[in-house]
């Protein structure tokens, strides 16, 4: 007789959740419970409330992503207990090598970022670069960033910018997560560092026109009627250049009495599916009797070649800010914001992934309200109280 053999199920470590946001949407994250620790993910995706065929497809796409994050997560954790990772002659090789397989591995993706990679290499060859992967730990990232700020120098000698640092290192820790996604390493040391390591950023100052100087530079004339159109049309939706460049009639759909954008954004590579204002489809050009196929705006040069239209078209409108471009997005996010959009659905509006990045926008708002108040003390500073 033979013995019965069974097999004690086991829960799952991790369970996909939600949590209730404003307006209906929830926000998907990962309950972790791992030797008796609870531990929380947020995913940063969102289930939006399901009012059409879009919207449910939308939907039914995060899941199926939440719960591939899901797997792998499961999967890191049944591997760690089993002490499967970071054994293997893969987690060796060094860093020379696989920042070569990076390369190849985010080509292949189609990933523009080719020439940043090839700069770290570079620079990662100037400190160490033949070190194990399993060796990388977080005093290896500390001495790269102390290396970079304090000894590096480019070729003309001079110091590297705080921001190139920060693209250096931006750099590195994409690589090194990789190498987690496909079970090299177990852990990538630069999530390890904590906020006093890391560089810190220095807050950018964004240009933007106020609503006021808006009205100004759509009164004023600019030979290059093209350039005027698209760029008032980005100031009333917050598309980026790269998506205007690319966007043709058939991205623009009518409901009802709404239009709205169907598109993938270039940067990004994620979807969006937003309400255009009448006021943005009004700075639109004839279609005429171009195809849905046709480019909306075909003689969009490169951005980088916008300036040369743009700053006198500014000068004209009596504007004395540096404006160029993509300040008309900078525009849209503030506009938005002084008229009391919430900062959640501005984020979703410019198709942001954080609503950190939407947060610098409000600030600005923030610094506005202050100058406003300030000026009644201005106005009164004759006075004894």
């Amino acid at each position: 007789m033979t013995n019965k053999v069974t097999i004690k199920s086991t829960k799952e470590p991790v369970r996909l959740r939600v949590k209730n946001l404003a307006n209906g949407v929830q926000s998907l994250y990962l309950d972790c419970y791992v030797d008796g620790k609870r531990s929380y993910e947020f995913l940063k995706l969102y289930l939006i409330p399901e009012k059409g065929a879009m919207a449910k497809a939308q939907n039914e796409a995060t899941l199926q992503a939440a719960n591939a994050i899901k797997m792998t997560r499961i999967l890191e954790i049944t591997n760690n207990k089993a002490g499967l990772k970071n054994t293997s002659l893969k987690a060796k090789q060094t860093l020379a090598d696989w920042m070569e397989t990076f390369k190849k591995k985010q080509a292949q993706k189609g990933i523009k970022d080719q020439k940043l990679i090839h700069k770290t290499i570079n620079v990662l060859t100037k400190y160490n670069i033949n070190i194990p992967l399993n060796k990388i730990d977080r005093q290896y990232c500390i001495g790269f960033m102390s290396f970079l700020k304090n000894d590096y120098r480019t070729r003309s000698g001079k110091q590297v910018q705080t921001f190139t640092i920060i693209s250096y290192m931006s750099c590195l820790r994409n690589a090194l997560n990789t190498a987690v996604r496909e079970d090299i390493i177990s852990e990538n040391p630069i999530n390890k560092l904590s906020v006093q390591d890391k560089i810190k950023v220095p807050e950018s100052k964004r240009e933007f026109l106020t609503i006021d100087e808006l009205k100004k530079v759509e009164e004023t004339e600019n030979p290059h009627k093209h350039i005027k159109q698209a760029f008032l049309f980005a100031c009333y939706c917050g598309l980026r250049y790269s998506d205007i460049r690319q966007l043709r009639w058939k991205d623009l759909i009518k409901d009802g009495d709404q239009w709205r954008l169907n598109k993938l954004m270039q940067k990004t590579g994620t979807p969006i599916y937003l309400p255009i204002s009448k006021k943005a489809i009004g700075w639109l050009p004839e279609k005429g009797n171009m195809s849905d196929e046709c480019l909306i705006f075909p003689k969009l040069p490169r951005e980088i070649c916008t300036k040369i239209y743009i700053t006198p078209w500014m000068e004209a409108a009596g504007i004395s800010k540096p404006i160029t471009f993509h300040c008309s997005r900078h525009t849209f996010g503030t506009m938005m914001l002084t008229l009391g959009v919430d900062l959640y659905t501005v984020s979703k509006l410019l198709g942001h992934t954080k609503v950190e990045t939407t947060q610098i926008y409000a600030k600005i708002i923030n610094k506005k309200k202050d100058d406003a108040v300030s000026l009644i003390d201005d106005a009164f500073s004759d006075m004894e109280f």
